[in-house]
């Protein structure tokens, strides 16, 4: 017995070793910002500058000459969570159609009716029939408005939803965001390959990258959604940003067609022609377009997702930079970059500063989401173990129920679907679990969201008065985050339940009472 439970443990002992092996393997080599031409300095400043900015940071990741010189994540945020993309996925969808074309399954003239003929409306107009793959890589389906909500909002086939949508611009002429055109991309890789395009991209893209964990939502139809819904940790969005830098290339070996990385990341179209220069100056929206990515100031390029995740390949700098975030303002997101990381590359390496470099590090150790500030006047007496009774609302609560104990306030919401138990800790994060929808941009479409769940959180409380509770949930895997703020008196509650992604502009109240 003694015999078999080593051999166990050797085993156990061996698989272990191999996973941080592998972990290890598939990380990207690290290196000191002066060792590659950067002053820590600089990135200490850029820190500074985004603890005073509208944008709220989760992580980033700043490579130079292939190397990751600063990296860190906002607690309650961590490396080895994946991070809700967004538009982002849009330049894997494209990255796709690449390959697709390397392997002659398509070609950038092809006719997007083509492959769904089974799906197309009772009159095919001109423009409809026109329109070519390569329309729809540079947002120029000629649809407006865009469709992409209005279709997958209320349409369990968005193919046909798509193809029914008129088109008044002739295809090529006119840029319209428009990812519901992405989807399209994202359906044709599964019509001509039999495999939806994660699967498509694993053995070409992800696995040479060393990217593991990966998911994608789909529509009902089991087909990626394309123009949003894949989730990916920072440090691949980092690789995938290093991939295009490097032209392709990955570890000597070329990866993606060096033709198709030139190809994909050139202007093929002005969003805006007739903007005046002084707005193009100061715009990285007016750059031009590219497939499926977007041209920046400084002659750099880059993948954007809603709310601020960038993947930005600074080729004058061999530079490369991901981020995720929340902001308002994603134009104030990458003006930060551009003024304390770009004048921060040299084109030589710098002398070593060990007083810096142990600053950085420092303050990226010390990266964190600010907590509710703690009070100590509670109520936590008066309502631990009650249940409160939710008169109609939009959130469909019909319960709410609180229970205090070991610094921690454990709420459960129940409504006309389920109970969802939620932990909050005491002026720190409690990590956790739920199966409660989250806030999200793309809450309405009629998709396949279940490999989101359960969806990982962490909950922090605090009391802002005698009578007023704040509970503020964090949905750790994608950029954003809930707070209910409750309101006692006598044997009624009024909770107001904010999203972060409406910035302030609205919140839904609700009205409950104990017996």
């Amino acid at each position: 017995m003694k015999c078999f439970r080593s051999t166990v443990s050797v085993w156990f002992l061996c698989l272990v070793c191999l996973h941080a092996s592998s972990q290890k393997e598939n990380m990207l080599p690290r290196g000191v910002p002066e060792a590659e031409g950067v002053s820590s300095a600089a990135i200490i400043s850029f820190l500074d500058a985004t603890a005073k900015a509208k944008t709220e940071f989760h992580s980033f990741m700043l490579l130079r000459h292939g190397k990751v010189i600063a990296e860190g994540w906002w607690d309650p945020y961590k490396p080895q969570l994946k991070h809700t993309l967004y538009s982002c996925s849009k330049s894997f969808t494209a990255t796709a159609i690449g390959f697709a074309i390397q392997e002659k399954k398509l070609s950038l003239n092809d006719k997007v009716i083509s492959f769904f003929p089974g799906d197309l409306p009772a009159t095919v107009t001109p423009y409809l029939s026109e329109l070519t793959v390569k329309d729809v890589l540079i947002m120029s389906d000629g649809q407006e408005p865009d469709p992409s909500f209005a279709v997958a909002g209320k349409d369990t086939n968005w193919i046909k939803g798509f193809l029914s949508t008129p088109i008044i611009h002739e295809p090529g002429t006119v840029f319209l965001y428009n990812s519901l055109g992405t989807y399209m991309l994202s359906a044709i890789i599964q019509k001509v390959t039999g495999q939806k395009t994660i699967d498509y991209l694993k053995p070409r893209l992800f696995d040479p990258l060393g990217i593991q964990g990966m998911d994608w939502e789909t529509d009902l139809q089991g087909i990626n959604t394309g123009g949003w819904g894949l989730r990916l940790k920072t440090e691949d969005m980092a690789k995938f940003a290093e991939l295009f830098l490097q032209k392709g290339k990955w570890n000597g070996k070329q990866v993606l067609p060096a033709s198709w990385v030139e190809e994909a990341s050139t202007m093929k179209i002005m969003q805006d022609p007739n903007a005046p220069q002084l707005k193009k100056d100061s715009s990285d929206w007016l750059q031009g377009y590219c497939y499926q990515m977007w041209r920046c100031r400084h002659n750099a390029f880059r993948g954007d997702g809603a709310f601020g995740q960038f993947m930005i390949v600074m080729p004058e700098q061999d530079a490369a930079l991901a981020i995720t975030a929340e902001t308002p303002d994603m134009q104030e997101e990458i003006n930060l970059v551009w003024r304390y990381l770009l004048p921060a590359f040299k084109d030589g390496a710098l002398p070593a500063d060990a007083s810096a470099d142990t600053k950085l590090k420092e303050k990226i150790k010390a990266l964190a989401l600010p907590l509710p500030k703690e009070n100590k006047e509670t109520s936590e007496s008066m309502i631990n173990g009650k249940t409160f009774t939710a008169s109609a609302n939009k959130m469909h609560l019909q319960k709410i129920s609180f229970n205090f104990s070991d610094d921690r306030c454990n709420l459960t919401f129940q409504t006309d679907a389920s109970n969802y138990p939620v932990a909050f800790g005491a002026g720190k994060w409690v990590e956790g679990e739920t199966n409660m929808p989250g806030p999200s941009l793309t809450t309405a479409g009629i998709e396949n969201t279940s490999m989101l769940f359960p969806a990982k959180i962490a909950g922090s409380y605090t009391w802002k008065d005698a009578n007023t509770l704040e509970l503020v949930m964090r949905y750790i895997e994608s950029p954003h985050t809930e707070s209910f703020i409750c309101h006692f008196h006598d044997n009624k509650l009024t909770m107001d339940a904010i999203r972060s992604l409406d910035f302030g502009s609205r919140q839904t109240t609700i009205e409950a009472e104990t017996k």
